[in-house]
């Protein structure tokens, strides 16, 4: 089950990776918990995978595990 649903806000947590712009506020725009086939998703650890949209328009996917609930 995911933590968060569609349309969320959430923070990127302190600790995650400078690719994910740790701090950063976004949305979920994807929840991914049963994974497409293919290499991309491979790389994720076990869980649930989220597309989030950054304020400035710009996106990526996140394990749930670099999210935190904006509060």
């Amino acid at each position: 089950m995911s933590r968060f649903d569609y349309d969320d806000r959430v923070r990127v947590t302190a600790g995650a990776e400078e690719r994910l712009r740790p701090g950063a506020v976004a949305w979920i725009v994807g929840v991914f918990e049963d994974r497409p086939s293919g290499s991309y998703f491979e790389h994720f650890p076990k869980g649930v995978v989220y597309s989030i949209e950054y304020e400035d328009g710009a996106s990526t996917e996140v394990h749930e595990d670099a999210l935190e609930p904006l509060e």
